[in-house]
């Protein structure tokens, strides 16, 4: 496929303003590489073109050095994707590609919802890779798919026992266990209360719960009594 083609045409769906305010969202991103697609304009393009030959040809084109959008609309494709086993395929050639916490979250390949079981088995050996957004991309499916139906305390056993440096890993694992507390409340507290994460991870998920609307004003003020001082 001709990708110069693509990408005028993704040019075409730019928006300068939406560029500047998203930027700010991505400090330590190349601004030189963000048109500034709007996610709902760019999953309707996405839609579109998945139903052409040029798609798949796409998704073999890694890596996708020229404009972040495309790798948001490979994660799009993805998405969209039914089978299970190419969708795992596809990710072990794209992940490692991931450079931003944005296209990290908004893979969401709905076809996992149908294969927990297999999805459980998974996550493990993203969370055990050495690249950081792939390590939060598991994090991300944990908190996703495992926290209402198919919850049990090894969920949390396994997005705590991610040691970690970077810092949007520790982001997302602190998002997880704020949301855990909002869904999973008894189970989680235990995690607080008895100091069983690092004190960063531990403030911060407290922080992004005391933050939800889904936390009852007794629980934030329990929460509030539980920070710790770093160091």
């Amino acid at each position: 496929m001709d990708l110069e083609i693509l990408r005028q045409q993704l040019r075409t769906l730019a928006d300068p303003d939406y560029r500047t305010f998203h930027c700010k969202l991505m400090p330590d991103y190349d601004p030189n590489r963000v048109l500034g697609i709007r996610l709902p304009v760019l999953r309707k393009f996405a839609a579109s073109f998945a139903k052409t030959p040029e798609a798949e040809e796409f998704l073999d084109a890694l890596p996708h050095y020229y404009y972040y959008e495309e790798n948001n609309l490979h994660g799009l494709l993805l998405e969209g994707c039914r089978d299970y086993g190419e969708v795992l395929r596809r990710l072990k050639a794209f992940l490692p590609q991931v450079d931003n916490w944005a296209t990290c979250d908004l893979l969401s390949p709905r076809v996992f919802a149908k294969h927990h079981s297999q999805l459980w088995e998974q996550i493990p050996l993203w969370l055990a890779d050495p690249h950081p957004y792939t390590v939060r991309f598991g994090l991300g499916m944990l908190m996703r798919h495992f926290l209402q139906e198919d919850f049990t305390p090894q969920v949390l056993e396994r997005a705590g026992s991610v040691q970690r440096e970077e810092y949007y890993v520790r982001m997302m694992q602190a998002w997880l266990f704020a949301t855990a507390l909002a869904k999973q409340w008894d189970a989680t507290l235990p995690w607080l209360t008895e100091h069983r994460l690092e004190v960063w991870v531990h403030n911060k998920s407290i922080q992004k719960a005391v933050e939800s609307r889904r936390i009852t004003g007794e629980q934030k003020e329990l929460l509030r009594s539980l920070r710790r001082k770093p160091g």
